[in-house]
């Protein structure tokens, strides 16, 4: 799971926004770094972005695209920053807002060639670089997109940060539910063509863990449940697991027990999500879920893990919406969340309707501000990725109306294989 609790980086933040508020222009480098994708790729492409910008430059049918975003309307000059090492001339195409100049570049050292000056609105520019011509094997390297403007300017400028702003921002609902809540029930539809390969819509999250369905190529989806090992470094185990679940380890942004099932599951259709916290008596938690696909119009048992040093019902409840591939987080992708309810250990379910939008570091400190989130058709929602402009600010919370009817499902008899 993506960092969801870093301090708030307020010199970045100032940096980012500071340009806000002046009426004197001032110029800013949108580096390629941690602001561009290979959005389109050519038949054998080798266009990479790096730590250098855009390099290997080779296919005239690649496109390249950063994006950078206006706090106002208003004029801006732009220009790319660029070198041409390898023959004598090359022409790229920059495209700013759907508005094409044609740039030509030199052999030599990189320099800021002028692009253009016109009029932008507000919200996030979209840059598109593609070769048009060129004498030797590259078009060029470019490395950043300077902006002249009195607009204020919003982009990733925290270097060291760079492959999280190339994420995206990870956005959360936080649910409050009672205590002695042994179950925890909750809905997602995902809306057509908002299901982009590197997504992850997470239902169920709880202190120590969190399930839910992830996209994880053109063919490939899993429906994922993960525990991880507790605070004293102790080692969560498998306890059970159901029929073609895969389990395993899992390490990178913390450690724990992983396990999935691959299926594949559809955008527009409702998936139902129920997980268990039940300790064991003996010092240790027992963590249990299960997937409900109305294609199935079954119950399937996903696993359960024993969180060893851990005593506890459902805590720190929670969803979230995340991108988990860099190269991809220029997609857009949503989630609809709803009809969450609470099961106490004497058996009673609490309608939960109220939700904490909340993002992680990366919305947090400006480095992307493509997030949204809160109320919509009478269901919470989570927006990220795709660089639209009318993003929702975080921290706040939100009602939903009831829906007074408890989930029509008996926890006596979900099955467990």
């Amino acid at each position: 799971m993506k960092r969801t609790m870093l301090m708030l980086n307020t010199a970045a933040l100032s940096l980012a926004l500071g340009l806000a508020g002046t009426q004197a222009a001032a110029q800013a480098t949108v580096a390629l770094q941690g602001n561009a994708f290979v959005t389109t790729a050519g038949s054998g492409a080798t266009e990479t972005i790096s730590t250098a910008g855009l390099t290997n430059w080779t296919s005239a049918s690649t496109v390249s695209s950063a994006w950078f975003r206006m706090a106002q309307a208003g004029s801006a000059t732009i220009g790319l920053d660029a070198s041409l090492s390898k023959g004598k001339n090359s022409t790229v195409r920059v495209t700013v807002n759907g508005t094409p100049f044609e740039v030509k570049l030199s052999k030599g050292p990189q320099k800021t060639y002028a692009v253009g000056t016109l009029s932008l609105p507000a919200g996030y520019i979209r840059v598109d670089l593609q070769g048009v011509s060129k004498d030797s094997t590259w078009f060029g390297e470019v490395s950043g997109i300077k902006v002249t403007t009195t607009s204020g300017l919003n982009y990733a400028n925290d270097a060291a940060n760079y492959y999280w702003s190339r994420r995206g921002p990870s956005v959360h609902l936080g649910y409050t539910v009672p205590a002695q809540t042994e179950y925890f029930y909750s809905e997602i539809t995902v809306p057509g063509g908002q299901d982009p390969i590197g997504s992850y819509y997470m239902a169920n999250g709880f202190n120590g863990g969190y399930f839910g369905i992830q996209v994880k190529s053109p063919s490939e989806r899993w429906v994922l449940f993960s525990v991880w090992d507790a605070d004293n470094g102790a080692k969560t185990t498998l306890a059970g697991k159901g029929a073609g679940v895969v389990d395993n380890g899992f390490g990178g942004e913390g450690t724990g027990g992983q396990s999935y099932l691959v299926y594949n599951w559809l955008a527009g259709n409702t998936y139902r999500f129920l997980t268990r916290a039940r300790p064991d008596g003996a010092g240790a938690t027992d963590f249990s879920a299960w997937f409900f696909a109305p294609e199935l119009g079954t119950w399937r048992y996903i696993a359960t893990w024993k969180r060893p040093a851990t005593t506890t019902y459902h805590a720190g409840v929670y969803s979230f919406l995340e991108n988990f591939i860099d190269t991809r987080g220029y997609l857009g992708r949503q989630a609809e969340h709803g009809n969450q309810w609470a099961r106490s250990t004497a058996g009673t379910w609490t309608e939960i309707l109220n939700a904490r939008f909340t993002g992680d570091a990366t919305a947090a400190n400006a480095q992307r501000m493509d997030y949204a989130g809160g109320l919509r058709n009478g269901r919470f929602y989570l927006r990220n990725g795709g660089f639209f402009s009318d993003y929702v600010p975080i921290n706040q919370s939100f009602t939903r109306p009831a829906t007074g009817s408890a989930p029509a499902v008996n926890v006596d008899t979900l099955p467990l294989q």
